[in-house]
């Protein structure tokens, strides 16, 4: 076939130089060529298909950044055995059981998962639970042991994390990163990550959550590698005691250096959600020296905490009505009671210091006055459950400890109580939430860390919308007409987690918002969008602006959106999706914008109400909820910030 192919071209080739002029003959040894055939071989035309050489993100990639298995001490403590294996094969689909013994699985896979198992005492809890002679010899241990084996998990549970935030452990119970079982729990880790990961299906990522809890004041973080075991194998894990570890995020940072010289690697930390850090999550003055923050602080911050967790199930940390008292939806799933371990009751001046859009702000002032902005942090929501399961729908919410998981009791059964402060949490106080969203090309662990590093996230409380954010100078009205939005927000600006320089002569940010509902969720409300600014006399401002809305309502004189109302039957835990809309899209540009000031957009998405899971567990269990249980919620999502700077 090949060969009389070559015949037919040759022949024809030998016919036509016979019949052209001598002078008009270009021949090489392709044949003659003329205008009309280059002219083909090199069209300006537009490819018919719009989606071929196509090479933006076209989907967000679903997952959790922050999961606990039964080598985190104090889940194992709280009674999980499920281990990372199991972990991984949940969030991929598979249908496990529980800690407490029932059948669970996921609507849908997960796309990617974190491990993301305690720094400190990795794997000593099942050697505890094992009753190992050497752990169990000091008294205290042995208490704590018999309280387990007795059926009082939850209590020993309380203690020994309130004693590790004390540092009053027993040493038997310390497990260092030099020790034996430290590097055995670590390596297993490692090993299940790499067992599980699967590119282009599910992403295992290799992480753990370094556990800093100075006298129980949350300051911890989620560490994720972009990198397999063969370099993620070659260190472990930064913990907090000294004198290997330490509590001060400095520290972290250069460990963190540290391992990139070392294997050539990458690595980023999520600061937990700050709502338990009683006021210093995100500092102005450093909770460690008094002093205010550097300019080394926020270099090296900025370079590593790339993003923060917005939402969690204990509490949302995005806005406070405290900080924002004319945001409508500001008092959302808020935990604003005290601290980590309740020790400490929470002041109204540390909320400043431990809320997204507070940070954000004073992230300028910093940068005005040390030349970087250390809370230039993109969003993520993720559960930071201790069952080994990233549960978090509503309908099929697997708690956030053992002990939590469904059950006619823990609709009224206690969380945390301290008598000394008098803090009560309730069980029906966990939320179920969330998730976080990466608009990433593959789902590869290289693609994923890669969109974490550039910011281009958004935090989900639970429900799996698409939402898109993009700024710049030239969207227009018609753009907001689009099937592609992608298409049109990556031509012609910059995407969640970007940022704008100086303003064009004459030009006013505009950006191409859009949200489409999770296929088999709730419709949705309202697309909103939250700006911050610096004024000239160094002042922070904010205001959050209705962009999109479904249904034909209209603002109000006083600006405001009317309620959307709410379909939501509680007895029967049952809504319609017969108000607001499945998607929304806009164009929106800021009616007061001003060039020379720093400033910074995010997305907030709205859904309409829905039931909450304390109304699924009234219904399936015929429990009588406690007076003032929130029964219906506002499900949300929020996105990554874009940033305009004028001196850029």
């Amino acid at each position: 076939m090949i060969k009389t192919s070559a015949l037919l071209i040759i022949t024809g080739l030998v016919s036509l130089v016979s019949a052209l002029p001598a002078a008009a003959q270009e021949t090489t040894d392709i044949g003659s060529l003329d205008s009309a055939k280059a002219g083909k071989a090199f069209s300006g035309k537009p490819l018919y298909s719009p989606y071929a050489g196509r090479n933006f993100p076209t989907r967000p990639l679903f997952g959790d950044t922050h999961l606990h298995t039964g080598a985190s001490f104090d889940a194992g403590a709280f009674g999980a055995r499920l281990t990372p294996r199991d972990a991984y094969r949940f969030a991929s689909g598979e249908e496990i059981m529980a800690s407490s013994g029932q059948p669970a699985k996921l609507s849908r896979p997960l796309d990617f998962l974190v491990v993301a198992d305690h720094s400190d005492n990795m794997g000593m809890f099942p050697d505890l639970f094992a009753g190992k002679p050497d752990v169990i010899a000091d008294p205290q241990a042995r208490t704590w042991y018999d309280m387990i084996k007795s059926g009082q998990g939850a209590k020993a549970a309380l203690e020994i994390i309130f004693s590790f935030g004390k540092g009053t452990l027993p040493k038997s119970m310390i497990y260092g990163p030099d020790t034996r079982p430290y590097k055995n729990a670590w390596q297993d880790t490692i090993e299940a990550a790499e067992e599980y990961n699967e590119p282009g299906r599910f992403t295992a990522f290799i992480g753990y959550e370094w556990t800093s809890n100075t006298a129980g004041n949350n300051l911890h973080r989620n560490v994720v590698f972009r990198d397999n075991a063969d370099k993620a194998d070659q260190v472990v894990p930064f913990t907090t005691l000294k004198p290997l570890g330490s509590d001060n995020p400095r520290d972290l940072w250069k460990w963190m250096q540290a391992y990139e010289d070392k294997t050539g690697g990458s690595v980023l930390a999520i600061a937990h959600n700050g709502n338990l850090s009683n006021g210093i999550m995100f500092p102005m003055i450093e909770s460690f020296t008094g002093k205010p923050v550097d300019k080394d602080y926020v270099e090296e911050r900025a370079k590593w905490e790339r993003l923060y967790e917005t939402t969690q199930t204990k509490g949302t940390g995005e806005a406070h009505p405290f900080l924002s008292p004319n945001d409508e939806f500001a008092d959302f799933e808020i935990w604003d009671f005290g601290n980590l371990d309740a020790s400490v009751v929470k002041k109204p001046e540390m909320l400043e210091f431990e809320y997204a859009r507070s940070a954000l702000k004073n992230g300028l002032k910093l940068e005005a006055q040390l030349g970087t902005n250390p809370y230039k942090f993109g969003m993520v929501g993720s559960s930071d459950a201790h069952t080994g399961l990233a549960a978090m729908e509503e309908e099929n919410f697997f708690g956030k400890t053992t002990p939590q998981e469904p059950s006619a009791e823990r609709l009224t059964a206690t969380f945390v109580k301290d008598s000394k402060t008098g803090i009560t949490v309730m069980d029906w106080e966990v939320g179920a939430s969330g998730y976080a969203a990466v608009w990433a090309t593959d789902n590869t662990r290289e693609s994923i860390w890669d969109a974490m590093q550039r910011k281009e996230t958004y935090a989900t409380t639970g429900p799996r919308m698409a939402v898109r954010f993009f700024g710049g100078w030239d969207f227009e009205p018609a753009d907001a007409e689009t099937r592609n939005p992608g298409e049109i927000g990556y031509s012609k600006g910059v995407p969640m987690g970007g940022d704008l320089r100086a303003a064009p002569e004459g030009k006013v940010p505009s950006f191409l918002v859009a949200a489409l509902r999770d296929p088999i969720g709730a419709n949705l409300d309202r697309y909103q969008i939250v700006k911050g600014w610096l004024d000239d006399k160094g002042q922070t401002h904010e205001q959050v602006y209705d962009v999109a809305w479904g249904g034909d309502r209209k603002p109000g004189a006083d600006g405001k959106l009317p309620p959307i109302g709410s379909t939501v039957d509680i007895e029967n835990a049952t809504w319609t999706n017969t108000i607001g809309a499945p998607e929304l899209i806009a164009v929106w540009k800021d009616p007061s914008f001003d060039p020379r000031q720093k400033a910074f957009y995010y997305g907030r998405v709205i859904e309409i109400p829905t039931p909450r899971w304390t109304a699924y567990d009234a219904k399936r269990f015929g429990t009588k909820p406690l007076e003032g249980t929130r029964m219906t919620v506002t499900e949300r999502a929020y996105t990554s910030p874009i940033w305009y700077d004028p001196a850029k």
